[in-house]
């Protein structure tokens, strides 16, 4: 039977237009599917569903969307991150935190919260480095981790109470329900990752709700020492507000997977 399937251009030239042709016709597709951004069941014969290829160093993974979610796209990402998200599609677990490396060797803490802004919830990634974060280059020390990302685009906020703009070039990738990177601006084009996880990121029920709710995710971000481990969300929140405060936090909006 024929699927509502969407396959873009970029991934009919990564699967080729043989295995392309099958996926549309129903031959190698299937007709329900669990959302690889949301989680929640689809069906390819009743509504629009996407397309999407993760493609590492070595291997790749066709995923389905449901078109509301994701566009059909090509998502490149690096070989030990798409391992977990195999992983995680036979029921790997995931910590409820996670670190990652940035080139300049410092490691960044993300955590998952729900943030309360403006009457409704927003999904939001906290980012604390574990030490301070110089400018590539400095010799002398110091903390550069907010100007570096203001000169991004990242906003400094005094207060927690808005919904901080969208953040052009960036975005957050959501795959099979859990969190995988937050992507940035490449140099020669594309995106790379700003922050990926080693192993993909747990997040609740209620957190992906949220974000299939608005399409994106607030970031906020402070230098080591501002936020710390905060065990409960209202813990978490008051953090911010404290960080806010001391003019230690900067934020921005991105939209899942964005392209």
């Amino acid at each position: 039977m024929q699927r509502m399937l969407d396959v873009s251009d970029d991934v009919r030239a990564e699967i080729g237009d043989e295995e392309a042709d099958r996926l549309l016709t129903g031959d190698n597709s299937p007709g329900s599917y669990d959302c690889t951004s949301c989680r929640t069941p689809g069906d390819s014969q009743q509504e629009r569903t996407s397309t999407v290829l993760f493609v590492g160093e070595e291997t790749a993974v066709l995923a389905f969307a449901h078109a509301t979610c994701l566009p059909s796209q090509v998502v490149q990402v690096p070989e030990e991150q798409l391992q977990g998200a195999v992983q995680s599609i036979t029921g790997g677990e995931a910590p409820a935190q996670e670190q990652a490396e940035q080139p300049e060797q410092a490691v960044l803490g993300v955590t998952s919260g729900l943030v309360l802004l403006e009457g409704d919830l927003h999904p939001a990634l906290v980012v604390e480095p574990t030490g301070p974060i110089a400018r590539p280059g400095a010799t002398g020390g110091g903390d550069d981790f907010l100007p570096l990302l203001i000169e991004q685009g990242f906003m400094p906020v005094s207060q927690v109470k808005e919904v901080p703009s969208a953040l052009g070039g960036w975005s957050v990738l959501l795959a099979m329900g859990q969190l995988h990177a937050v992507l940035m601006p490449g140099e020669s084009g594309g995106q790379v990752a700003w922050w990926q996880a080693h192993q993909p990121l747990h997040v609740t029920e209620g957190w992906r709700a949220a974000a299939n709710k608005t399409n994106q995710v607030l970031v906020f971000a402070a230098p080591v020492g501002s936020i710390g481990r905060q065990p409960r969300e209202d813990l978490l929140r008051d953090a911010l507000d404290k960080a806010a405060a001391n003019g230690q936090l900067v934020t921005a909006a991105m939209p899942l997977a964005g392209t």
